[in-house]
């Protein structure tokens, strides 16, 4: 088996038939990448990397990346060489000419997985994500939708295998929620496309609701408005890296005040709450979910790097920004981007098409069908931003 020059196996001329034709998916790069992912593999072993947690972060996220590019490769590898033996002698045995077949076909699949693997990709797929619902026009049918729709997202997470977190959140007086701040985190370092922000990223924007609110005597259906924001979530590599001064402690001004809502030990009797005012940008974020004041700052501090973070993104490509991240400017029913029908059980994304007769599943977590609609879509559309910059 061929070996590149940093003995990965596989790792040269894999995008080339054994008969030399070219392959059917476009696989220029892949050579760099299997070195690359065998370059990060070595480091990973040694213990000096591990004495730098922000770069280990950095390589685990990277490795986690090229990890399914490297596999796809070694099998190409594999296949090309069966494949080349297979057709040798296809013509002196019928079982190995059905078996070339059935190797070529094998690896026409395994180009395409190839392809779509190396395709433009969000650089912060990998990233888990701080997701704020608000409830908007409605009133009260509107923070009772809240309350569904961060039920919704929790149920899908814990379907992934994510922990899903209320970081800190306001009811509302019949029990739905004004606002709340959700952080969702996957497990380990997960490949891009198993990433949290690959999926839940196109959630950003105004979720329309038809249905007979609770309020209603008259049976009358209502329309009601919720806005859920998302941001993939900063760390401390960020911080030193994107952020740079913009969390230094002289930027930032930390109140504390005592907790209000409803019951609770620490509520209304201790200084517990924390309000962080980020100078430079005016940023406010403030935090009472917690019994102390430390976790209340530290979760804070979470909201307000990640929300920097957005910034530094829609400032470095403000275009590209606003095409990938559709966010909420103003929570009312003219910028929807999906509507959940009750009376009909009917959910439909106004961007993509999608349509089901499913609300029920769909509110009890089976979103997947859903944001795949999202996902083909925007790997279509960067896919032909691509072939137009090419």
């Amino acid at each position: 088996m061929a070996r590149d020059d940093a003995g990965a196996p596989g790792a040269r001329d894999l995008h080339a038939v054994p008969d030399g034709r070219p392959g059917a998916a476009d696989l220029a790069g892949l050579d760099a990448l299997v070195r690359e992912h065998a370059e990060l593999e070595r480091a990973m072993g040694e213990p000096e990397l591990h004495a730098d947690p922000a770069r280990a972060r950095r390589v685990g996220r990277r490795y986690a990346q090229l990890e399914p590019i490297a596999r796809g490769a070694a099998e190409l590898a594999a296949i090309d060489g069966d494949l080349q033996a297979a057709r040798e002698l296809a013509a002196e045995d019928p079982e190995l000419a059905r078996e070339a077949r059935q190797l070529a076909a094998r690896r026409e699949e395994l180009l395409e997985r190839l392809g779509d693997l190396l395709a433009p990709r969000d650089p912060d797929d990998a990233r888990d994500v701080i997701l704020e619902v608000k409830a908007g026009a409605g009133g009260e049918e509107s923070a009772l939708f809240a309350l569904d729709l961060v039920r919704m997202y929790r149920q899908y997470a814990a379907s992934q295998g994510w922990s899903a977190t209320i970081i800190t959140s306001a009811e509302s007086d019949l029990g739905g929620l004004k606002d709340a701040t959700v952080s969702i985190r996957a497990a380990g370092s997960p490949a891009p496309a198993d990433g949290v922000w690959a999926h839940l990223k196109y959630e950003a924007g105004v979720h329309r609701v038809q249905r007979v609110p609770v309020t209603e005597s008259a049976g009358r259906v209502h329309t009601s408005a919720v806005g859920v924001l998302v941001m993939p979530e900063a760390d401390e590599t960020d911080e030193a890296e994107l952020l740079g001064e913009q969390m230094a402690p002289a930027n930032l001004r930390i109140d504390v005040f005592r907790s209000s809502g409803p019951g609770g030990q620490s509520v209304n009797t201790t200084d517990s709450a924390v309000r962080i005012t980020h100078l430079p940008t005016g940023l406010v974020v403030s935090c009472q979910n917690e019994k102390s004041q430390l976790q209340n700052k530290d979760a804070a501090l979470r909201i307000l790097r990640s929300r920097l973070l957005e910034m530094h993104h829609a400032e470095r490509d403000a275009e590209a920004s606003a095409a990938r991240r559709s966010q909420v400017r103003t929570i009312d029913r003219s910028e929807r981007i999906r509507t959940y029908n009750f009376p009909e059980n009917r959910i439909a994304d106004h961007r993509t098409g999608y349509k089901a007769m499913n609300l029920d599943q769909v509110l009890a977590g089976d979103l997947g069908p859903v944001i795949r609609s999202a996902q083909d879509a925007d790997r279509a559309a960067m896919l032909r931003e691509a072939g137009g910059a090419a």
